[in-house]
């Protein structure tokens, strides 16, 4: 298992000890923060993006992602609107969706020129393909001929990455920790992974991409939140190697030009639960930016990651703007919008 202990020390942000939710909001009505780490640090801008929750609530903001027109698409489990379609200067542009109401993994496919999105919905056990308008275009079901899932209760899906040829990967992060592999139709090919601590296996298999950079041959990285690990695959399911991250519970891992990018839910070693920050690997899967948080050196010599700035509640994802903002949309923080880190 690899370690990364690359990180750029230098450019800390304003703060260095951590700060109340209510210190955090007043700072930023006067001076903003400044984040992150080395080439990365973000202005935080709290107030991109919030709404009349009376009218446009949110539960827990799982995921965002970004169209080929510059929109954002929200997904939270909301059933009064799972989508929320956002402009880049953080006004509502539209919303829909009522029926997914263990709506947590939305990924966006380009398909021949046409935009679709991927939710997957781990209380009713199912995966759906979409327009940008939300209508129903194919729907995944449990896999019933494997044994695992004779019981459709077992799938319980938090992600999807599908392939160039339009090839569909379930990580079943709430489940039995499997992913399966389906062609375009639906139809089951292979599956892999489960429960365990092996080098192939997963505890919280919770998100999943496509990392198609630097011209080489596509893998699925795949995290083991649980295990502080994201784990890469070739498509066939074979394990090619593991990055350990210890401290940081991380989430789905988002692909931008040549970096790597996730969200942490939570770390270890801090007193408080909601201990999440945003990390940022280079191409070499090195960590280079950590905003929100911090590193020591522990006894054994290994880097450890941990949150020593109150920003963020439970962060469950990120996406990136092609000015490299990024947006991080954040699970059982108090039904709250997204928060916009501005690129310095």
């Amino acid at each position: 298992m690899t370690s990364r202990r690359n990180f750029l020390q230098s450019g800390m942000f304003l703060g260095a000890a951590a700060l109340s939710p209510a210190m955090f909001w007043e700072c930023a009505q006067g001076n903003p923060l400044i984040v992150g780490h080395g080439d990365f640090t973000y202005k935080v801008n709290p107030n991109w993006g919030v709404l009349d929750a009376t009218k446009t609530p949110v539960k827990h903001c799982h995921e965002i992602v970004q169209t080929q027109n510059g929109d954002l698409y929200l997904l939270t489990n909301h059933t009064k609107n799972n989508i929320l379609v956002y402009t880049l200067d953080g006004k509502l542009k539209k919303s829909w969706g009522t029926q997914f109401p263990g709506a947590h993994g939305l990924t966006l496919f380009d398909e021949n020129g046409t935009e679709v999105l991927w939710i997957t919905d781990y209380e009713r056990n199912q995966v759906f393909k979409t327009t940008l308008e939300g209508e129903i275009l194919l729907t995944i079901n449990a896999p019933q001929d494997l044994e695992v899932y004779k019981e459709k209760r077992n799938f319980k899906p938090t992600e999807t990455a599908i392939a160039p040829d339009g090839s569909i990967y379930i990580a079943d992060g709430y489940g039995a920790q499997m992913i399966t592999h389906f062609d375009p139709q639906g139809n089951l090919v292979n599956a892999f992974g489960g429960y365990g601590t092996e080098k192939d296996k997963f505890q919280n298999a919770h998100g999943i991409c496509l990392d198609q950079r630097f011209d080489k041959t596509p893998t699925l990285l795949i995290t083991a939140r649980e295990q502080q690990a994201v784990k890469r695959f070739s498509l066939e399911g074979v394990h090619q190697n593991t990055i350990s991250f210890p401290g940081a519970n991380i989430c789905r891992p988002v692909i931008h030009n040549d970096k790597c990018y996730f969200s942490v839910l939570k770390s270890t070693g801090v007193s408080n639960e909601d201990s999440g920050f945003v990390m940022i690997l280079n191409e070499k899967d090195e960590v280079v930016s950590c905003p929100g948080a911090s590193f020591n050196e522990t006894d054994n010599g290994q880097s450890h990651y941990h949150q020593n700035l109150r920003l963020f509640q439970y962060p469950h994802d990120v996406c990136i703007d092609k000015d490299e903002n990024i947006y991080v949309a954040q699970w059982n923080s108090g039904n709250t919008y997204p928060i916009k880190l501005e690129r310095v």
